[in-house]
Formats: structure tokens, C-alpha cells, sequence
């Protein structure tokens, strides 16, 4: 039973988070007015990432939340707000681990193999549904 309320308790923060992207993205985007770059996802990547470094700290340093508001907090709520926050965390324990090399493989390899990934899934979709 402890799983089931662990799950759904990720899954109400990822309701809350989904939301609040969408929100908050949209938001940003209209009154930028931009139609190039798009400033919503930008607001939400660094203001998750801002978060996610704060709550981390009193994690660590503070023992602030429960298990379960940790859960409700950093992997549901943020972690559909944008799992960019996670991406950054862990990059920064890298660094901060003294592992810079495995950082710098980590967080290039992921934003080049995920670009790839990007344009090879339209790669796909066009053959597929010419």
C-alpha cells in the first residue's frame, strides 16, 4: 500500500506540475511576443532549475520534507514542470563530486544525442506517414 500512495502521490504533483507548465509557459511566451525563440520554455527550464537548487539545499543541508512531499515536490510537481531541474541537479552532483569529466559527457551527451533523437524520430514519422 505504501507504493500506491507513493505513486499516486508523484502522480498529483505531476497533475500540478503539468498544469503549472502550461500556465506559466504559455504565459511567458504571449507576452514576449516572440515567434523565434521560445522564451515560455526557457522561463520554465531556469525557474525549475532555480527551484529545484533551492529545495535540494534544505533537502541536504536541512532535512525539510517528508518522503512523501519530497516525492510530491521533486519528482512529481517538478518533474513534469520540467525534467530539465533533474537534468541540471544531477549534473551539478557531478561537478560537485569531483567529476567533472563524467559531467561534461553527461550533460553534452545528452543535449547532442537528444537533438538527434529529436530529428531522427521526424526522420521516421515522415517516412512513415508520407
Amino acid at each position: 500500500m505504501d507504493v500506491v500512495i507513493r505513486l499516486c502521490t508523484i502522480g498529483l504533483g505531476g497533475f500540478v506540475g503539468a498544469v503549472l507548465r502550461y500556465l506559466v509557459s504559455g504565459w511567458v511566451q504571449d507576452r514576449s511576443g516572440s515567434v523565434f525563440i521560445p522564451y515560455g520554455t526557457v522561463a520554465v527550464n531556469l525557474s525549475g532549475c532555480f527551484v529545484i537548487g533551492l529545495l535540494m539545499f534544505l533537502v541536504e543541508t536541512r532535512s525539510f520534507f517528508s518522503v512523501e512531499t519530497r516525492a510530491f515536490l521533486l519528482i512529481g510537481l517538478l518533474g513534469s514542470f520540467t525534467t530539465f531541474s533533474t537534468f541540471g541537479n544531477e549534473t551539478l552532483t557531478l561537478i560537485r563530486s569531483g567529476r567533472m569529466d563524467i559531467a561534461a559527457l553527461y550533460s553534452g551527451g545528452q543535449v547532442v544525442t537528444g537533438v538527434f533523437m529529436v530529428w531522427l524520430g521526424r526522420l521516421l514519422a515522415a517516412a512513415v506517414w508520407r
